[in-house]
């Protein structure tokens, strides 16, 4: 990064006009002068109201497809103010309005970035020797590209200036602080944000940007844990420009011809005589590299490395070894780092207080070693005290790291404004398992239940997904109730009968929300669970086409109930596992007891996510095996969900009773005789696939407040809530 370069020209969006459409009629020509006048009259009237116009009103970061050199001139008198150095105190809670943020449905942060300008002092000369940096342009043209920007400067919840600092070495310190002190929305710096990567210079190097700079955030390239603010800076990578320059292809985890490496030049002397002395001790286990010596300066020789008069290509030379030493140097925060894990080898770091890239979010253990300088003595012993299989999968995640955050300047910025974003929104934010675990599917149109804003709005209300075969009669009642409740949004009638058609439209009974009958293909009980375009709330009702006895009381109780929970499986019938001493096994229990482990999907509440994971992400032949079967797919829903979620199910309501008292044994599936005895081998079979029995058992279950108290009901929220 030392080398960055001034870039001649700004990279811009490709956000052009839309075409006017051709006028087909034969006054064309006159429409169009006229509304040429009135669109000439309206400009001219805004230049006059406007003008001279201050820098925010500057449309979006396109600087209007200017040269740099074309930005605006704007001196900095000698008496204008200084920001504070920078409160160390500061916090999200105490330097920072998380009420400009506001709220926003997509519980995204709205990001402004300054039109582009050039400062000089009184005397002309610029604060910066290289002014915009190709890096910085990318980060900010990346920026500007993302749903993060916002060209409205009143809607902005963050606030970037188009001053570059990532690289303290060619700031002038006190007017660069003057700069940023005129910025329109300065105020001390509140809400605003600064990306450096190379802090601090000679003789002490501080490890953190010397630029007074007041509350603004920093996303800092270096930070110690003296200088870094917990939960208000970013730590973020030296970005290695090496990144963009070679190619190098992913390789294969496992061993490589040599175990450890070192590649860093400028590294202090008593480090290097410590790594010589390894050398000798382990040999060809450990290379040694250094700069060459016998090459001129210039490109070809940051791209080379030597050992003994032998030449290596660098980076590549990185990926024939399987840990790769990164040293502090004059700065803690090393380009060496981002090589590293480009090529897949594991880092070994040693850099005492140093705060890792996005250590708030990353599970740096997952993918590098971290030892004390004092340790370096003992660093082979160490490592090699480290599994295989373990290292292996640490290569694998060091590289998955470096393409997810670390590849280029748009990765970088983008992963600092997530970090924010989560502070902001914590209850949309990311999990552990997002940051960390590279993606296998990505869902297009689901948000997990796992990162809804803890209470999800009532507003969208639920759709009920009603499974039939041929009960007309049966489903029509329960249609009649269902469409009592006022939370319900849809209707959908999944019909599982290839022999015979649903009735025509006109029998079907009239109700105040929209109904939707989907034909499947063929008669699966997985049916139930698929996840269908029609489905568009957040909420879903399974709910079988003989449970005529729920009261609207009680499914909108579920429905408040799911509301406060939705990560859940929320339901009426209640059902218990249990081990078999005798057999050895376990066994599924239907009888009443105090404790509920699963909630059949028969009529139960849950969020539209599981279906995704049911359809395409069920564990082994479960879903294959539930539909050779006709059975089971309640209990292969509430594992799935136990599974994921580590949670119990809540049982709501005291109803016990769910018999369709008209229905015959022809009717139904679940009362059929062979039925209770492949509920156990189905809990069985699921045990063995998951490799863990994940149902918890609990003794309770949710009733509204009041109603068993001796209150008038007119004052009861729910007091049609039936009897057992």
């Amino acid at each position: 990064l030392d080398r960055l370069i001034m870039c001649a020209s700004v990279k811009y969006g490709s956000r052009g006009p839309a075409l006017i459409p051709r006028m087909k009629t034969k006054h064309r020509i006159y429409y169009i002068t006229l509304f040429s006048v009135v669109l000439l009259g309206l400009i001219a009237t805004g230049m006059f109201q406007f003008w001279p116009h201050s820098i925010e009103s500057s449309a979006e970061w396109s600087l209007d497809r200017r040269s740099v050199h074309d930005a605006p001139l704007v001196r900095i008198p000698v008496s204008s103010s200084i920001p504070e150095r920078g409160d160390l105190s500061c916090r999200m809670h105490t330097c920072f309005d998380v009420y400009r943020c506001g709220y926003n449905p997509k519980n995204k942060i709205k990001v402004y970035i300054y039109p582009l300008q050039r400062f000089v002092d009184e005397v002309g000369v610029p604060i910066s020797s290289t002014g915009l940096s190709r890096e910085y342009n990318d980060l900010l043209s990346a920026i500007s590209d993302s749903d993060f920007y916002t060209d409205d400067v009143t809607r902005a919840c963050l606030f970037i200036p188009s001053i570059d600092v990532l690289n303290q070495n060619s700031l002038r310190i006190r007017e660069t602080a003057q700069a940023l002190a005129m910025l329109p929305r300065w105020d001390k710096g509140m809400n605003h944000l600064l990306f450096n990567m190379l802090p601090g210079g000679p003789p002490d190097y501080n490890t953190a940007l010397d630029v007074p700079r007041d509350r603004a955030l920093l996303a800092g390239g270096g930070f110690s844990t003296w200088t870094y603010r917990q939960g208000y800076d970013v730590s973020i990578p030296v970005y290695s420009p090496l990144s963009a320059e070679v190619d190098l292809p992913e390789r294969q985890p496992g061993p490589r011809r040599y175990f450890i490496l070192s590649s860093q030049t400028a590294i202090h002397r008593e480090y290097r005589v410590e790594l010589e002395r390894l050398k000798e001790e382990n040999g060809e286990a450990l290379l040694l590299l250094d700069k060459c010596s016998n090459l001129s300066q210039g490109l070809a020789s940051v791209r080379k490395r030597c050992y003994k008069g032998q030449v290596y290509d660098y980076p590549q030379i990185l990926q024939e070894s399987s840990f790769c030493v990164v040293l502090r140097g004059a700065r803690l925060g090393q380009a060496t780092l981002s090589d590293v894990l480009q090529a897949g080898c594991v880092p070994v770091i040693m850099a005492d207080s140093y705060i890792l890239p996005f250590s708030e979010v990353l599970d740096w253990k997952r993918a590098s070693v971290v030892i004390p300088e004092e340790k370096l003595p003992e660093m082979y012993t160490i490592l090699k005290s480290i599994p295989h299989r373990q290292v292996e999968e640490m290569q694998r995640q060091a590289r998955w790291f470096w393409e997810a955050y670390f590849s280029s300047m748009k990765s970088i910025g983008m992963t600092t404004l997530q970090i924010i974003n989560d502070r902001i929104y914590p209850y949309a934010a990311r999990t552990y398992e997002e940051w960390n675990n590279p993606p296998v599917i990505k869902w297009s149109s689901v948000n997990s239940p796992l990162f809804l804003p803890l209470i999800p709005p009532r507003s969208p209300g639920f759709t009920a997904v009603v499974l039939t075969y041929d009960r007309i009669e049966s489903l029509f009642r329960v249609i009649t109730e269902i469409s009592k409740v006022p939370s319900l949004a849809k209707l959908l009638v999944v019909w599982n009968n290839q022999n015979k058609s649903p009735p025509e439209e006109s029998l079907w009974p009239k109700v105040a929300v929209p109904l939707k009958v989907v034909r499947t293909k063929e008669n699966k009980l997985s049916n139930r669970f698929f996840p269908f375009d029609e489905i568009e709330t957040e909420a879903v009702l399974a709910i079988d086409d003989d449970i005529i006895m729920l009261t609207s009381d009680e499914l909108q109780f579920g429905y408040e109930v799911w509301r406060e929970f939705p990560d859940r499986l929320v339901g009426y019938p209640g059902r218990l596992h249990l081990w078999d001493h005798e057999m050895g096994k376990w066994k599924y229990e239907s009888e009443w007891t105090n404790e509920v482990s699963m909630v059949l999907t028969g009529a139960a509440f849950y969020h539209k996510y599981f279906n995704y994971l049911y359809t395409y992400k069920m564990p082994g032949d479960i879903k294959n095996w539930v539909d050779a079967h006709m059975n089971c797919e309640d209990i292969a829903m509430n594992f799935l969900v136990a599974n994921i979620t580590g949670k119990a199910p809540i049982k709501v309501t005291p109803r016990k009773k769910f018999k369709c008292p008209e229905c015959t044994a022809i009717d139904g599936l679940s009362l059929d005789q062979t039925h209770m005895v492949e509920r156990s081998e189905c809990i069985n079979k699921f045990a063995s696939v998951f490799g863990t029995m994940p149902l918890k058992v609990v003794e309770h279950r949710a009733d509204p407040v009041l109603y068993k108290d001796d209150f008038p009901e007119k004052l009861k929220s729910f007091p049609n809530i039936g009897s057992l």
